[in-house]
């Protein structure tokens, strides 16, 4: 694996060598204390929970993910450094793996440092705690599925902005496609068991269940499964355009 932390490396501090990182996590972090207080009225509900902050964390991440996986392959395509790093003594799915968790890593540290929240809400009162570090497991869950759908579709397109539209498309799919509003679309003529398989591929429906408290496995394992197929896919995809 020393190929793939050699990678990851290298992309870390690619992120860090320009202030975009710094940007970034300043506007995640603003968004997601501006959607707290406000739309989620953190202090009006007098509740000692958490739940007004992590209810728009998908939302949040289906418009700050996009702009991080855009670049991780378009960027590569567009200025042909992709066939250097092919060059190099390692595997393709090892330069995926860096890439990804690099972003991955990157997005869970602007995660964590929203933990002013966490310690706001145990001064305020006496919350449940396990779920709160539950909630905050998901989410990283979450951003982690929705950058290897984003990474996948990096690596179709030689344009960044063509790559950030269409993976917000998809990922606007995957969220949307639990909700009531689309269940009551085909709940006229749809099996029971054809709805179930619908929301099944939802990120709101596992996300929604992880940061209510309770970690089930079949949560767990939809997102490990999504980013594994994910990545397998993008894999397959860097050696088709490799073959090109």
């Amino acid at each position: 694996m020393s190929q793939t932390a050699a990678v990851l490396k290298r992309e870390l501090r690619s992120y860090f060598a320009t202030p975009v990182a710094y940007v970034y996590i300043v506007v995640f972090l603003l968004l997601s204390g501006w959607f707290t207080f406000f739309p989620g009225a953190f202090y009006e509900s007098g509740q000692a929970n958490l739940n007004a902050f992590f209810s728009f964390h998908p939302w949040l991440y289906l418009f700050l993910v996009p702009p991080l996986s855009m670049r991780l392959w378009a960027e590569e395509r567009r200025s042909g450094s992709i066939e250097l790093l092919m060059t190099l003594p390692l595997e393709v799915w090892h330069a995926v793996l860096g890439k990804y968790f690099a972003a991955w890593g990157f997005a869970g540290l602007a995660l964590a440092l929203t933990f002013p929240i966490w310690l706001t809400v145990n001064y305020l009162g006496d919350p449940d705690n396990g779920a709160i570090v539950t909630a905050y497991i998901g989410s990283f869950l979450m951003a982690g599925g929705f950058l290897a759908v984003g990474a996948c579709i990096s690596a179709l397109t030689r344009n960044q902005i063509i790559a950030f539209i269409i993976t917000i498309v998809v990922c606007l799919a995957l969220v949307l496609v639990g909700t009531p509003w689309v269940l009551g679309f085909f709940a006229g003529w749809a099996t029971p068991a054809l709805l179930d398989a619908i929301a099944s591929l939802s990120f709101y429906t596992h996300f929604n269940s992880i940061s209510r408290g309770v970690i089930d496995l079949r949560n767990i394992v939809f997102f490990a499964l999504l980013i594994a197929a994910m990545l397998y896919a993008n894999t397959v995809l860097l050696h088709l355009k490799k073959a090109d």
